[in-house]
């Protein structure tokens, strides 16, 4: 496979791991975790209707979110360096970039709290550089 189509395909493919994984963990959250916030945010569209429902949303499913963020960005970030030709750890950044881009366009569509929008774009980046250096070999400790 030539190197450029690798190298879009790891990114591609990383994003579509990542965007399961957060997809998988924010579903668990409103269906399992918190299903009365669950079912009062299925089919709402109105922006202020979210606005007020997460505004009082517990902060522990808000958090879970987070988690989610991070956990798809560590997998994301995990299968973009893995499949990458080379330059492992540009490839999952460049992954942390368009999840970042796409973390704006959630926290535009979905009206969420300061801290919410400072913690989660902060994250996303980090989370799949980590996601990349987890394909690195390790070497074991020699004892002498």
């Amino acid at each position: 496979m030539p190197s450029i189509v690798r190298s879009i395909a790891s990114v591609v493919l990383g994003f579509i791991v990542a965007s399961t994984v957060m997809m998988i963990v924010e579903f668990i959250n409103g269906k399992v975790l918190y299903p009365e916030l669950g079912k009062a945010a299925e089919g709402v569209t109105d922006r202020e209707v979210l606005r007020e429902l997460i505004a009082n949303a517990p902060i522990g499913a808000l958090l879970v979110v987070i988690l989610a963020w991070i956990l798809g960005g560590i997998a994301g970030g995990f299968i973009a360096a893995w499949i990458a030709p080379s330059n492992k750890l540009l490839h999952a950044g460049i992954l942390g970039g368009l999840l970042t881009l796409g973390g704006i366009a959630n926290n535009l569509m979905i009206p969420s709290p300061i801290w919410f929008w400072v913690v989660s774009l902060m994250v996303l980046i980090p989370a799949t550089l980590f996601g990349g250096y987890l394909t690195f070999p390790r070497n074991p400790a020699r004892s002498s």
